[in-house]
């Protein structure tokens, strides 16, 4: 398509157009033969029926017939590189002008290869180790045909009962800038005409990381200032590193839900901050605006969506349907259209899609980029580093050579547990367990005992690992919570460890040897009412494909644990939500927390009566195997002023 319009573009040189970029005359040449429903297309996203299901489900639509009268402009979650070569084949050979579908997916913490879950990969704050996870999975995010990311999430969050803080970077926004600019540029590279670069994503615009109560997709109320300092920096910092699209959030921001924001959309995001990509909505997003209170029916979502500035409406169909009418009403412009339209073609003309529609995927590149070693050796780097020593009493880690091991809990032999959530990739035959890796680093020294499920005990279980802890000179108890137990629909009301557990744990202590717990979980946990039993506390999140082979390498001393948290871990669950960076009050608690109501005498601080306000292992706290010390602190003089 492009060389044709060479022509075109020379003669523009001489007729008055020469400010333009090619992209631009090309751009502006394809819209001038566009309908307008060719138009609206372009700003429609579908799924196929047979697609990854990442949200509630959706009216059924004919694709194939969308597809041939050029109504779709960009596909999610297609599950193989087969069927999206065959849809872009569709696309081109069969509508009227050609245009190429981008492709979409949500490849959050990884492709087919798992790196640790993102909040995990945060704890080894290593930008270029977190850079390079974004460019592995864009490469093979391509080789299968995905030319768009849906990450990063730059949500700032400090509430762990809300599932979807295992996709963000924490509580931090100045840490959390710098991971959502290291993963912008590791998924777009320095050129998105590079085919092994992909679309970033800068997800959810705005504040749907402060949600009420840590319940998913509730309300959000906080002042301008608050959004400003604490939620902002890190999509401010993405959009700075060069990011091509932005996601609207499912949440409200000043009482207007973020789909249908003039202000988040087109004042501070487009003016203010000088984004030049698209804006997408989330997962049927724009027809949730009738349950917010805010559009009739789908046709008021649509006009006040398209109001907005949303460029493109992920799923419902809603601008097709009602976009015509809206502007033959007058209620919308052509020109507002146009706008929008554009800004999703120029970011297509400059992945390269309208040189070669098929540019991305194929199944020979997909058979030789996916599952590389180099991919491999990352995922278990990375999962090193990610994994927070909590304590270490005695030095019970590293394990002595030649100690048996008794490996007790319900994720000793979990592929799930170690990848955690947004995983449509994933190989679970590939999936080191912890066992596995055990039995690896340990060979002939492991007795495996399951003790409970995650929930609900098990028939015999405790007995069994009583008597597995006897028989062995270390209990390494695997606790914490599942895979599906974190990210999107995913909120709890208590991190405490399960009952369950508390109580395997409990029996397997009164045995008398060391105790040793690896802490799978994709959220900070409130562990005080079980830390007295634990002598070595490692939390390995959800680590990735090579997990298991990552905690045995820190388990065995072959190398140290260096992570640090970047969410604080509660006490209990009555001090969610807690973070570091709590501003001051008139009256600052000193107070550390009464054992009991025994004599009581009221502090009037700001602090509660029987919990200290400081949380259980604060942000940036984390331990090695080294001890360090520090002294003859100097303070550097004062700079002479001019």
């Amino acid at each position: 398509m492009r060389k044709v319009f060479v022509i075109f573009v020379l003669g523009c040189l001489f007729s008055g157009c020469a400010r333009k970029t090619e992209a631009e005359i090309f751009v502006d040449d394809l819209m001038g033969r566009m309908t307008l429903r060719e138009k609206l297309g372009q700003m429609s996203q579908f799924v196929p029926q047979t697609g990854v299901v990442t949200g509630p489900e959706g009216e059924p639509v004919d694709l194939d017939a969308l597809i041939k009268a050029g109504e779709v402009g960009s596909i999610l979650n297609v599950k193989t590189p087969q069927e999206i070569e065959s849809l872009q084949r569709l696309a081109v050979d069969s509508s009227r002008l050609g245009i190429p579908i981008l492709f979409g997916h949500d490849v959050i913490h990884g492709c087919n290869v798992l790196f640790p879950i993102n909040l995990a990969s945060s704890c080894s704050w290593d930008m270029d180790a977190i850079r390079k996870s974004a460019e592995l999975a864009a490469a093979e995010a391509a080789a299968m045909g995905i030319a768009w990311t849906f990450s990063p999430m730059c949500d700032v969050s400090a509430d762990p009962r809300w599932g979807r803080v295992s996709e963000g970077a924490g509580e931090d926004p100045y840490l959390g800038a710098k991971i959502a600019a290291a993963m912008v540029e590791g998924y777009q590279g320095k050129d998105l005409s590079d085919s092994s670069s992909i679309l970033a994503c800068v997800k959810h615009f705005a504040a749907y990381g402060a949600p009420e109560a840590g319940r998913d997709y509730n309300t959000v109320d906080m002042s301008e200032r608050m959004f400003r300092d604490r939620y902002l920096p890190p999509y401010k910092a993405a959009i700075e590193a060069g990011a091509a699209t932005v996601m609207t959030s499912f949440n409200d921001f000043n009482a207007i839900p973020a789909s249908a924001n003039e202000w988040l959309l087109k004042k501070l995001l487009k003016e203010e901050l000088g984004f030049e990509g698209f804006v997408v909505s989330d997962y049927k997003a724009v027809t949730e605006l009738i349950a917010h209170g805010v559009a009739a029916d789908a046709k008021e979502a649509a006009f006040k969506a398209l109001r907005a500035h949303l460029d493109m409406e992920m799923v419902t169909g809603t601008y097709l349907n009602h976009g015509e009418d809206l502007v033959s009403e007058g209620l919308i412009s052509e020109a507002s259209i146009d706008e929008m339209c554009r800004r999703i073609l120029l970011v297509k003309y400059e992945l390269g899609l309208f040189d070669d529609p098929f540019r991305y995927g194929g199944a020979q590149r997909y058979a030789m980029a996916i599952n590389s070693q180099a991919a491999f050796e990352h995922s278990r780097k990375l999962a090193r580093e990610s994994m927070v020593l909590l304590k270490n009493e005695n030095d019970v880690l590293p394990l002595d050579s030649g100690e048996k091991i008794a490996l007790i809990g319900p994720f000793a032999s979990t592929p799930r547990a170690m990848i955690g959530s947004w995983t449509a990739f994933r190989d679970y035959d590939r999936t080191v367990t912890i066992e596995e890796g055990f039995n690896a680093r340990f060979p002939s020294r492991v007795s495996v005992v399951q003790g409970c499920d995650v929930f609900t005990p098990v028939d015999g279980g405790i007995s069994d690992a009583v008597r597995a802890a006897r028989n062995a000179d270390v209990a390494v108890l695997v606790l914490g919570f599942h895979g599906h137990l974190s990210g999107e629909a995913a909120s709890v009301t208590s991190v405490e460890l399960p009952q369950c557990q508390k109580d395997l744990l409990a029996a397997v202590k009164k045995v008398g040897k060391p105790v040793v717990v690896l802490l799978t979980t994709g959220r900070p946990m409130a562990l005080e009412s079980v830390i007295d039993d634990i002598d070595a506390l490692l939390l390995v999140w959800h680590p990735g494909t090579e997990g298991g082979n990552a905690v045995a390498d820190l388990v065995s001393g072959d190398h140290s644990p260096s992570g640090h948290l970047t969410m604080c871990f509660p006490r209990c669950d009555g001090q969610i939500p807690i973070r570091y960076n709590h501003k001051n009050t008139g009256r600052p608690a000193t107070g550390i927390g009464l054992k009991s109501f025994d004599n009581i005498s009221k502090s009037f601080q700001s602090c509660y009566l029987l919990t200290p306000n400081s949380p259980l292992y604060s942000f940036g706290y984390g331990l090695s195997y080294t001890t360090f010390e520090y002294n003859n602190f100097e303070m550097p003089k004062a700079l002479d002023k001019d």
